[in-house]
């Protein structure tokens, strides 16, 4: 039980008046019986609380079940494009980390043909951290282009394995906030690179398409305006078991079916539980 139960036990009885009496009678207090789970799946004093989300949306859990049968053949782009799939998987892990890392960099605004098609060509060119800073803007800027603002890209990705090769030694930081400290690497690109790169599921990552989706389906208490704010109220909510297939399965839907102009909603499966195709 919370330790400001007791202290706070007699919050909000009257304090001003003091009894003429010298025999104070202590008043009855009422015990709280808070449910607990032991490890056996039997109550018990030791277990933890059981933590009863604050809110949660409404059929979401049918609804991710109808998005599943509607992904379940995995031939989105970013099923055979993503991250997980743009980097040399006979190279060294520092090498592939580099390379997961370049990669989310690249994504930023971009279509994964087009980050695939970009990566492809840095890889035929031997992609390490010392090949990139051996590689002068101009060479750089035609192997990345047409990426989105791909001269900003340049710099970024200049910068940002100078700083690689100083601070660690050619490799990734291993976690969030020393990724978001790179120049050119968002919060969606750093999750994405602890689980791509690291194997490990920090967050949520969210990127147009989940930030888009996630407010279609009223998956957030209110309407976010960022993809940032929309991760932060999915995370409250959302069982961490399911952070790690969330950004996948719904980029591939958004790509496919949830399309940002002129959804699909005759073809999906989620027509009669989303709120958004009613409005239509």
């Amino acid at each position: 039980m919370d330790s400001c139960t007791n202290k706070c036990g007699g919050y909000g009885l009257a304090e001003g008046r003091k009894s003429h009496r010298s025999v104070r009678h202590p008043r009855k207090t009422q015990k709280m019986h808070v449910a607990y789970e032991a490890a056996n799946g039997e109550e018990g004093e030791d277990a933890e609380p059981l933590k009863v989300p604050i809110w949660e949306p409404q059929n979401w859990q049918q609804q991710l079940a109808n998005i599943r049968i509607m992904r379940s053949k995995k031939d989105a782009p970013v099923d055979q494009l993503g991250a997980e799939h743009c980097y040399d998987a006979s190279a060294p892990p520092k090498v592939r980390r580099y390379q997961v890392l370049l990669s989310l960099m690249l994504s930023s605004q971009t279509k994964d043909q087009v980050t695939a098609g970009a990566m492809q060509r840095l890889r035929a060119r031997g992609l390490t951290v010392e090949s990139i800073l051996q590689t002068d803007d101009d060479t750089l800027g035609r192997l990345i282009y047409p990426v989105g603002f791909w001269r900003n890209k340049v710099k970024y990705i200049r910068q940002t394995t100078a700083i690689l090769q100083q601070r660690y030694d050619g490799d990734i930081p291993a976690s969030v906030p020393e990724l978001v400290a790179l120049p050119g690497v968002g919060p969606k690109m750093a999750h994405l690179a602890m689980a791509v790169a690291w194997g490990t599921i920090s967050g949520i990552a969210v990127d147009t398409h989940v930030h888009r989706i996630a407010n279609r389906l009223r998956w957030t208490k209110k309407m976010t305006k960022t993809p940032e704010e929309t991760r932060k109220n999915l995370e409250e909510w959302l069982p961490r078991v399911l952070w790690s297939e969330v950004n996948g399965l719904l980029v591939g839907f958004g790509q496919q079916i949830c399309l940002p102009v002129h959804p699909r909603c005759q073809a999906c499966l989620n027509k009669a539980l989303c709120p958004a195709a009613q409005d239509l």
